[in-house]
């Protein structure tokens, strides 16, 4: 199989994971019915969002952790029919292979790299990784690393910071044997022991926290009772977004950024504590395909930024965009409430206006 057909094939089985500290990626097995991850992109979680081709974002319970081997098992989605996808030979793995690492690097979604094995059997930490050139990059981990006939050999695991293009995944041999460990256990919150492999269940932990075999001490992902919550500017966003009827947990898209809609309108709320601000930018429509009603649609964003207080217009290449833009030390629910509720309204009356006035288009969204 060509790239372009690997692609093709896998990007309805790739999932997009976050979570409070950040984003990654997964793939959908079929054989076993469980979505394939870096036990690192859920880190402690038991409970992560993910979304996909096929279906919106939504809640997945985290099944299986495996800390030696740095994998998790996730619940798939219900009544969504994924594809299938095979899990290849490693051992049929050489030198020179050529390879195909899919995932979402830095949320750039459904992002290929073509590259080959560097070696197939690189040692580290006594565990037997793929070594590649393909480039991988942060939100690629738990991705698949897919031979030419379009079969997993592996799960994008790591990189060298600093390296040129040294990524490492681990081998589906490893994948294959955690999978069916886990599978007379599916539906338990599971571990493997990072220190004897046994798989430590609800029903087998000694005393909720050690292994019965070697007494490692063992972490299930379990849901606690209360979910830590975020503070400082972080906490007002997400009461802010509670107050406005929005889904906080569902909307979290990594650390500090929360992603919402309001009628066809998307909004991207980041806060970079660095900075001290907190940006809302609504994307909106594209500009429209007739040259000819660019002018006067440009004529309207002026005139439109004349008249608003807190809110701006702008052209982001082909997209339009309502930003808002608040100082962190200003922020309060009250004054939150009123500035979020007020870019929401203005984004959602604008795509539609937009586009029935001047022609705009829907934007392409993955």
């Amino acid at each position: 199989m060509d790239p372009q057909q690997i692609i093709e094939q896998y990007q309805r089985a790739v999932i997009q994971i976050a979570t409070q500290g950040g984003t990654g990626t997964g793939f959908y097995v079929k054989e076993f019915d469980l979505i394939v991850t870096n036990q690192h992109v859920v880190d402690n979680n038991a409970e992560v969002t993910i979304a996909g081709k096929e279906f919106e974002k939504a809640f997945s319970r985290v099944w299986y952790t495996d800390r030696k081997h740095d994998l998790a098992f996730l619940q798939a989605p219900a009544d969504i029919e994924l594809p299938e996808i095979r899990l290849g030979q490693y051992e049929q793995m050489k030198d020179g292979d050529q390879v195909v690492a899919i995932g979402h690097p830095y949320g750039l979604n459904y992002t290929a790299t073509q590259g080959v094995i560097s070696k197939v059997d690189r040692i580290r930490e006594g565990l037997k990784y793929i070594q590649i050139d393909a480039a991988i990059n942060p939100g690629n981990s738990g991705g698949p690393l897919v031979n030419t006939s379009g079969e997993v050999i592996g799960v994008n695991s790591f990189i060298i910071r600093g390296g040129d293009n040294l990524g490492f995944a681990l081998p589906v041999n490893y994948l294959r044997e955690a999978l069916q460990l886990y599978q007379p256990n599916k539906g338990q919150a599971s571990a493997r022991c990072f220190s004897c492999d046994s798989l430590v269940t609800e029903k087998t932990i000694d005393s909720n926290k050690y292994c019965p075999n070697c007494g490692t001490e063992v972490q299930l992902p379990e849901i606690p009772e209360k979910e830590p919550e975020p503070t400082g500017a972080a906490k007002i966003i997400e009461d802010i977004l509670k107050e406005l009827g929005k889904d906080v947990r569902l909307s979290r898209e990594g650390q500090n950024v929360w992603s919402v809609k309001e009628g066809s309108a998307r909004i991207r709320i980041t806060y970079n504590p660095d900075s001290y601000f907190i940006a809302g930018n609504a994307y909106l429509c594209q500009l429209p395909a007739d040259p000819q009603r660019i002018k006067g649609l440009y004529q309207f964003l002026l005139e439109e930024n004349y008249r608003m207080k807190g809110l701006v217009l702008s052209c982001y290449k082909q997209l339009i965009v309502l930003n808002s833009i608040m100082y962190d030390m200003d922020l309060t629910k009250e004054n939150g409430v009123e500035a979020f509720r007020e870019l929401f309204r203005k984004a959602d009356h604008y795509d539609d206006h937009l586009k029935q006035a001047f022609g705009c288009t829907d934007r392409l969204e993955e």
